[in-house]
């Protein structure tokens, strides 16, 4: 019997634009630019096959290929930032987040160590391959960790521009990567800093806030569509997800009449648990609803967009949240 596994889908193209670039391959790029500039840089992969081709110059003795042993990448990389180096490390994100969490939380947070996890095919983004490659855990895997920072970019410009942050940012990273190219978000935003909301969209009724590319692109079609309805809807691509952004949520929670978090993750742990325990803690009383992957796994194979749309990430069910929160309130 042959099995023909579904490769993800292409993202849409407008005529005369350039095609988008996955991040993974903006991330890899930069990486490659900044290296033979700063010597403390090391990039240790473990045979993702990302970096082949690359000309890494003067620093091609600081790519280090370890082969498929997570475990022993993370407590190599421990090793190198003992010692004064900035190792970025390689890996998928389910194994950075399940199979290689000890030594993440033992050899790298507790030691408070600048190692930048760079993990690929995050959220369905693997989804051709199955549920033992959907990544749907590593959000709260990772904000849980003391110490850690939590990236996640939305585009390909965003990814440039938090991995050059990533060189000096004190402590351990992680950078949460796709795998496929997505869409860019609207030109014009405001620039990223590391630590607060980016706001993509103003509105004084409720307030979606998004992390990743598919979850800020289904939130801001569903301002879109709430607008059409009279209800104006703000936007927040809260591209850290740790340190998260409390004043911006605070100010959400005051203005507007109530939050819609929205992630390609579990309901559990993720974005919406953050944002809803910082929302609690105010004492508010503004609703917060969730737009995740419920407590199930995510069966079957297929492409990216085809599991999002089946686990109800779309912006169809922001909009439907929206209205519902607002109805409660």
């Amino acid at each position: 019997m042959s099995v023909t596994v579904a490769e993800p889908e292409s993202p849409d193209v407008r005529p005369g634009a350039a095609p988008p670039r996955p991040n993974r391959d903006v991330y890899r790029d930069v990486l490659a630019e900044l290296m033979p500039a700063d010597e403390r840089l090391v990039c240790l992969d473990s045979d993702t096959g990302l970096f082949s081709g690359v000309d890494w110059g003067t620093a091609a003795d600081r790519y280090v290929n370890l082969g498929i042993a997570e475990q022993n990448l993370m407590g190599v990389a421990a090793g190198l930032a003992k010692s004064g180096r900035v190792p970025f490390v390689n890996t998928m994100s389910t194994f950075a987040a399940t199979r290689a969490v000890e030594a993440v939380k033992l050899d790298i947070a507790l030691n408070d160590l600048p190692v930048r996890i760079a993990a690929t095919h995050s959220g369905l983004s693997a989804g051709h391959l199955g549920s033992t490659h959907h990544s749907l855990e590593d959000l709260a895997v990772m904000r849980m960790l003391p110490n850690m920072t939590v990236l996640v970019p939305a585009d390909a410009a965003a990814t440039a521009e938090l991995v050059r942050a990533c060189a000096d940012i004190p402590g351990p990273v992680y950078l949460r990567l796709g795998r496929g190219a997505t869409d860019d978000l609207p030109a014009g935003a405001e620039p990223l800093r590391v630590g607060r909301a980016q706001r993509l969209r103003e509105g004084d009724d409720v307030t979606l806030v998004a992390t990743g590319p598919y979850p800020v692109l289904a939130a801001l079609a569903a301002a879109e569509e709430l607008a059409a309805e009279g209800v104006e809807a703000a936007v927040l691509n809260m591209h850290t997800v740790k340190p998260l952004d409390t004043a911006a949520l605070t100010a959400a929670a005051r203005t507007t009449r109530a939050v819609v978090t929205v992630e390609e993750h579990w309901a559990a742990g993720g974005l919406g648990s953050a944002v809803a325990e910082v929302i609690a803690e105010l004492g508010a009383g503004c609703p917060v609803l969730r737009v995740a992957v419920g407590d199930s796994f995510a069966a079957g194979t297929g492409g990216q967009r085809h599991l999002l749309e089946r686990n109800g990430i779309t912006a169809a069910a922001v909009a439907d949240r929206a209205r519902r929160a607002l109805t409660r309130r």
